[in-house]
């Protein structure tokens, strides 16, 4: 860890840290499979002063297909994975409920967010999400936070003309990274205008 302070960098799972399973979850640490790159993104954001906060949707708990101790357990084991390639994970928050539960946390709800700033001081006006789909920026957007879609899970740049709110697309997570890393994507900042990415 580094004493800067840069902000807080949000990461869904699924589809930017690691490999989706179409029609599948991730049910143990043998399913589970970094894509390329994303450990040295992490790390190199880690370098930079950011924090990084996974928030996860896990309804395999909810639906009783992963126990709760299985999802913490494949948790502290990519944590463990991403350390040794020179990234920090500060928490994983999870919302283990099925989405017909009604809950407050599972994403496009912003509960996940609003836990981070209650528990762990993250400032969310300082902060950007990076995930996989409409649902990662619609999240992003309940609180004012900027977004940045990657293109290797279910996003895709179709997808980008159904959100009503500004989101950056990105090829991947390195690529997200150097978006944030390069300041294209400040904290603060919310790009609006897609048609001006740069892959």
């Amino acid at each position: 860890m580094t004493d800067m302070d840069m902000g807080t960098v949000f990461l869904d799972r699924d589809g930017v840290i690691n490999r989706m399973r179409p029609g599948d979850y991730v049910k143990r640490w043998d399913e589970f499979e970094f894509l390329p790159g994303a450990r040295r993104a992490i790390a190199r954001l880690t370098a930079a002063g950011y924090r990084l906060i996974v928030v996860t949707n896990q309804a395999c708990v909810g639906k009783e297909i992963v126990s709760w101790a299985t999802v913490q357990e494949i948790h502290a084991r990519m944590i463990e994975e991403i350390a040794r390639a020179g990234g920090w994970i500060e928490a994983v928050l999870c919302c283990p409920h099925r989405a017909d539960a009604g809950c407050g946390c599972r994403k496009p709800a912003p509960g996940l967010l609003t836990r981070a700033r209650e528990e762990y001081g993250v400032d969310l006006t300082r902060a950007v999400l990076v995930g996989d789909s409409v649902t990662d920026v619609q999240t992003a957007a309940a609180v004012d936070v900027p977004a940045i879609m990657v293109l290797s899970g279910h996003g895709r740049m179709a997808d980008l003309e159904s959100v009503s709110v500004p989101c950056r697309p990105a090829l991947d997570l390195g690529h997200a990274a150097r978006l944030i890393l390069d300041g294209e994507l400040a904290v603060r900042e919310v790009k609006k205008a897609a048609a001006a990415v740069r892959f």
